[in-house]
Order: structure tokens, then sequence, then C-alpha cells
């Protein structure tokens, strides 16, 4: 008698903030799917250039921000002409400005409260 295939298992990169309540739903959406969360708060370790680029790359930037957020307002990006190069620069530097959480999940990627997308990330592994 064989032993049934185990599954491999499953598990997502997070790019959030710990206080964000989009974070902490995506959190609870793969935590209740037993799937492993590999979860990089951005408060304590600022996203990577290279990890923001995929993510601008296939959303675009302008997508990823949150435009009716406080912290957008506070630092005044409205209103601003900056390069994107810079905005990027400040994206990193303050990552409330995004609609998080960014989640990665295999090739697929996914920013803000999106559980359609983070049910397409189960399914294709």
């Amino acid at each position: 008698m064989s032993k049934p295939a185990k599954r491999p298992e499953v598990s997502v990169q997070m790019f959030g903030l710990k206080k964000s309540s989009a974070t902490r739903a995506a959190e609870r959406f793969f935590k209740e799917r037993r799937v492993k969360v590999i979860f990089v708060d951005l408060g304590a370790r600022p996203l990577a250039k290279g990890e923001l680029g995929r993510f601008v790359q296939k959303f675009g930037l302008t997508a990823l921000l949150d435009l009716e957020g406080k912290a957008y307002e506070s630092l005044g990006l409205a209103y601003l002409r900056i390069s994107e190069e810079s905005l990027l620069e400040r994206v990193t530097q303050h990552p409330e400005v995004l609609k998080l959480p960014l989640v990665r999940g295999g090739k697929l990627l996914s920013y803000g409260e999106d559980a359609e997308s983070w049910a397409a990330m189960l399914a294709q592994s």
C-alpha cells in the first residue's frame, strides 16, 4: 500500500504593518487555511527596493498608494510634484502610504485586502 502523496507546504510572503487591519485580516485568512506566513514587518524593516519594484512593475506605483489614507495626506504627497524615484524613496521610508499588505505567493502578487487573489495563490500550489 502506497502512502498518499504529501502536499508540498504552502507558504506566502507578506509585507505589512502589525497595526494595519488589512494586514491582520490577510494573516488570519492564511492561518485559517494552515498556510505558512513569512511576515515582514515594515515598521521594523524597510521594504527592499527590488521587492517593491516587483509590485510596482506589476501594478504600477499609483495603484499601490493609499490615496485616501491619512499618511498620504500628512506627507503632502498629493501636492508634491516629484519623480517616481523620489516617490519610491518616500514609500520605503513611510510604508503606511501603501495599500497593505503586499503578498507574494509563488509567482502571484497582490496588494491590499484581496481575498480573491489570496485564494488564487493557494489554488496554484
